[in-house]
């Protein structure tokens, strides 16, 4: 949900149907990440929010949309947290940090969505991976950007932006495989170390 909305909402006041929507898709993120998309049902879904079959298409038409919503809770999320570092004055390497915490904060509150954006995308219609990658493409811009800017003030080597961005992603996309919640480390010492790994290979040496 985007700071807008939010601000909407806050004024005209949340209703009973958007909070029953976002029970909907959080139960259902739960269980695609539990027991894999194909294998949930839309009365797995109705089941687990306490609705009958019916009642839940009145909130969402199929489970494919009810998955695009996951999508895009999902890349909203972190594309607002990274809006809301911007105008802030922090340096590259301090943003790139933000973009990897943000990230692996996501598994501890976000797990099913984090699965089902990584591994999901393709069951959705080619009209929403239109809405979807347009979404991505933007955040993958600002991330790389963040590496331009690095570069130019020295702070980076000259690397390749794209192939940095793309790296980084790399690192953290993949850790919702082995990540578990309340292990030997948290998310954001792992956030920490990654950031390390990568400043470390791309910072300008004196």
């Amino acid at each position: 949900m985007s700071t807008t909305q939010r601000r909407i909402e806050a004024v005209l006041g949340e209703t009973d149907a958007d909070r029953r929507r976002r029970q909907v898709i959080r139960k259902a993120a739960a269980l695609f990440d539990k027991n894999g998309y194909h294998n949930t049902s839309m009365d797995d879904i109705a089941a687990a929010v306490g609705l009958r079959k019916p009642s839940l298409y009145h909130y969402f038409e199929s489970k494919e949309e009810i998955l695009f919503w996951i999508h895009q809770e999902f890349i909203d999320l972190i594309i607002e947290r990274q809006v809301q570092r911007d105008g802030k004055g922090l340096e590259p390497s301090e943003l790139l940090l933000g973009v990897i915490s943000d990230i692996l904060a996501l598994m501890n509150t976000h797990r099913g969505h984090v699965r089902v954006f990584f591994e999901h995308h393709r069951e959705l219609s080619s009209q929403y991976q239109k809405i979807i990658r347009a979404k991505r493409d933007f955040y993958q811009d600002q991330v790389e950007a963040m590496v331009a800017a690095g570069v130019e003030r020295g702070d980076f080597r000259q690397v390749d932006p794209r192939l940095t961005g793309l790296a980084l992603f790399g690192m953290c996309n993949w850790a919702y495989q082995w990540y578990r919640k309340g292990g030997p480390r948290s998310s954001q010492e792992i956030a920490e170390f990654f950031a390390d790994l990568l400043l470390g290979g791309i910072r300008a040496t004196e």
